[in-house]
């Protein structure tokens, strides 16, 4: 199953589906920011200016649905413009297989192409299985934010993580 999933670059076509994919591994309230997806257009044009912007987007498709993503946003001030940051999510039915690491390796190559030097992000303390993927593939860990994230009254502190890719 794993081999027949294509990664390629979003596009608007992928937008639906995308926002479908994102409201899906946000409502589990533990692995993102949001909590769900916000509505479709503010989806739309949050993902056609990444795209505008030539930013990494990728998506991971099972046929015409898409079940992952992984981008990398190009910071705004022209000080840290070489630097991106990174965020990703797989529906549950797709982890664990692999997937993950096709998505970030692909995201990682497309950045470097781009002349992204480091690009960073933070990732719930209690996700080890997320943990493990970034070290994985060159993250290092810079610094914990305590308390960064509460969902229910339940405060999670965040690893800030990043890669250096010169």
């Amino acid at each position: 199953m794993a081999d027949d999933i294509r990664i390629e670059p979003m596009t608007e076509a992928h937008i639906e589906s995308f926002h479908r994919a994102l409201d899906t591994v946000a409502r589990e309230r533990k692995y993102l920011t949001l909590l769900e997806a916000p509505p479709l257009e503010d989806t739309r044009k949050f993902a056609l200016s990444s795209i505008g912007k030539g930013n990494v987007h990728l998506v991971a498709l099972d046929g015409d649905e898409l079940i992952g993503w992984c981008d990398i946003r190009r910071h705004f001030f022209p000080s840290q413009a070489h630097c991106g940051s990174l965020g990703m999510g797989l529906l549950p039915d797709y982890r664990e297989k692999g997937l993950g690491r096709r998505l970030i390796e692909a995201a990682i190559a497309a950045a470097r192409q781009a002349g992204m030097i480091r690009v960073e992000f933070g990732v719930h303390a209690d996700n080890a299985r997320a943990i493990r993927l970034y070290e994985s593939v060159g993250f290092v860990r810079e610094g914990v934010s305590r308390d960064a994230f509460c969902v229910d009254g339940e405060y999670t502190d965040v690893i800030n993580m990043a890669q250096i890719l010169r």
